[in-house]
């Protein structure tokens, strides 16, 4: 069997720690930010790990 093939979109947007979580970027802090707090975007700002109701899905799309 030839081996699984990793997706593109997902290696890019999503990192696996050391202990096999999975982590990822927080969504609404690309463009309009003006018109949100400082305290919106600081909060979006660290990364956080994926739920657990995902973590299979991502997994395979990373071919793990």
């Amino acid at each position: 069997m030839p081996k699984m093939k990793t997706h593109s979109g997902a290696k890019k947007r999503f990192k696996v720690t050391g202990t096999g979580k999975i982590k990822r970027n927080q969504a609404n802090l690309r463009h309009i930010a003006s018109s949100k707090t400082k305290k919106q975007k600081r909060h979006l700002r660290p990364a956080i790990v994926v739920d657990k109701a995902e973590h299979a899905r991502i997994e395979r799309l990373l071919a793990i």
